[in-house]
């Protein structure tokens, strides 16, 4: 099985919801989220250092490949799979901005903070409501350490995306912007017209399809993971991550009760 459909789009352009189209024409599974894939860091690490990589070791029995990292070797896979065609999913770029920054880039900030690295929670300028979010999150983000290869994913993943991607400066909005047009604009001058569909969800199934050359399924197009459903998400894992340790304190506090009380 060969890779068939390259995204190109970068993450908060609707790549969750063309995974999930992609899947219902038949192109399954789809390689989305290096969180996944824990076991292919060190592959994704060769790739991002220009080294030479086998392909078919990430991508060996997936039909499609959709958001990061996958995106930032497009061309490189397109050439790895000539036959394949490319997907760039695109938005209006301060929306994308507005949504990455209040899904992605929370989660790599958490991914990426001293508590998940070394179990520290030092370094905040400011208490606000974003700040305490973002202690919660942190906290929350402990329950990641306990998963194999879970923080040598969340490094690659920081660096391939707020590093390389963005040079550090992801925060800088009118930097990124410019990154994401760019990078648009490249996707749209290296690929040939003929393999390449410029795409966004609203569009829905017809320029989906007739790009692929499949029959429109007689059902609504999914759309998914939009910025509520993301934050959504990330409070229902915090809820689960915090849940133990609080049972925890909360026997050892009864436990520690009773003690004294027999003890008096």
């Amino acid at each position: 099985m060969a890779l068939e459909v390259i995204g190109a789009g970068f993450g908060r352009t609707g790549t969750t919801s063309l995974k999930a189209a992609l899947e219902e024409l038949g192109f399954e599974p789809c390689y989305e989220d290096l969180f996944g894939h824990p076991e292919h860091v060190q592959l994704w690490e060769a790739a991002a250092r220009g080294k030479s990589v086998d392909w078919n070791e990430l991508f060996g029995g997936y039909r499609a490949t959709t958001d990061w990292p996958g995106c930032s070797f497009y061309e490189e896979l397109m050439h790895s799979y000539p036959d394949a065609k490319v997907i760039l999913t695109v938005r209006d770029p301060n929306r994308w901005y507005e949504s990455i920054y209040n899904t992605v880039y929370v989660r790599g900030r958490i991914a990426s903070s001293p508590i998940f690295r070394g179990l520290r929670l030092l370094g905040l300028q400011q208490f606000d409501a974003n700040t305490f979010l973002l202690l919660v999150l942190r906290a929350g983000a402990l329950v990641g350490l306990f998963k194999p290869g879970m923080a040598s994913v969340a490094g690659l993943n920081d660096r391939l995306i707020w590093e390389d991607t963005f040079g550090g400066n992801f925060e800088d909005r009118q930097h990124a912007i410019e990154v994401f047009k760019r990078h648009n604009e490249e996707v749209k001058r290296r690929v040939p017209a003929e393999r390449l569909l410029v795409y966004e969800i609203n569009e829905g199934w017809e320029p989906l399809c007739d790009f692929l050359r499949v029959e429109e399924p007689d059902k609504p197009f999914p759309h998914l993971n939009d910025t509520h459903t993301f934050r959504k998400g990330i409070r229902r894992r915090i809820t689960f991550a915090l849940a133990a340790p609080i049972a925890g304190v909360s026997l050892a506090v009864l436990a520690l009760l009773r003690f004294r009380k027999r003890s008096s």
